[in-house]
């Protein structure tokens, strides 16, 4: 069964505001500094993600994405999220609740990702952190969980950090840039302490 959401307002899980980051629904005024930090953060991301369809920062391709999204949240599928620092309003990254599965699993999907310029400085941390009480409280979700590439420390930092498990590792879990990658497999479970996020340092 579909997960309702009309006994609450909808900012409580599409605008999520934290002490540094503000987490919001991607809208079509956002295409231009998206495109603009996608394409500058190309080389950065690319050993980290699939492989960009050769239309990938279009306008078009943007629009579908939209089309796309709103679907996946009408259906409760999927929840995406742009991340801008709040102090000057620029977006700095990305991040998607996916694959959500209702019924006795209650659990879904984390991916992220962060536009160089940003990297390193601890958005994504609290990102994540920001994330996960709406996750656990107003989604209703029991279990998170995450893949990291086995060589990528700035993930797998995060994840730590940020209270996930380490459970062990898929083999060739995700096309990756090409290549099917073995991946370590985290998850955090509701009702484990939502640690503090330290300050500066890492992605």
């Amino acid at each position: 069964m579909a997960f309702l959401r009309t006994t609450r307002p909808e900012e409580d899980f599409e605008v999520i505001r934290g002490r540094a980051v503000l987490l919001r629904q991607p809208a079509a005024g956002d295409y231009a500094e998206w495109a603009e930090l996608r394409a500058r953060s190309r080389s950065h991301l690319t050993p980290w993600e699939p492989t960009w369809a050769h239309d990938d920062l279009s306008h078009g391709m943007y629009r579908r994405r939209l089309r796309a999204y709103a679907k996946d949240v009408r259906e409760d599928s999927s929840y995406p999220y742009f991340i801008f620092d709040t102090s000057s309003g620029a977006l700095v990254g990305g991040m998607t609740l996916s694959n959500v599965r209702r019924g006795s699993a209650q659990t879904a999907s984390l991916g992220y990702w962060m536009g160089v310029t940003y990297a390193g400085r601890g958005y994504m941390r609290e990102a994540v952190s920001t994330l996960l009480p709406v996750a656990f409280g107003t989604l209703r979700l029991h279990r998170i969980e995450a893949a990291s590439m086995l060589n990528n420390a700035a993930s797998i930092r995060v994840l730590e950090v940020c209270g996930f498990e380490r459970e062990g590792i898929a083999r060739s879990y995700l096309k990756i840039n090409g290549r099917w990658e073995d991946h370590i497999l985290y998850a955090r479970v509701a009702g484990a302490p939502l640690s503090e996020v330290p300050q500066g340092g890492g992605t």
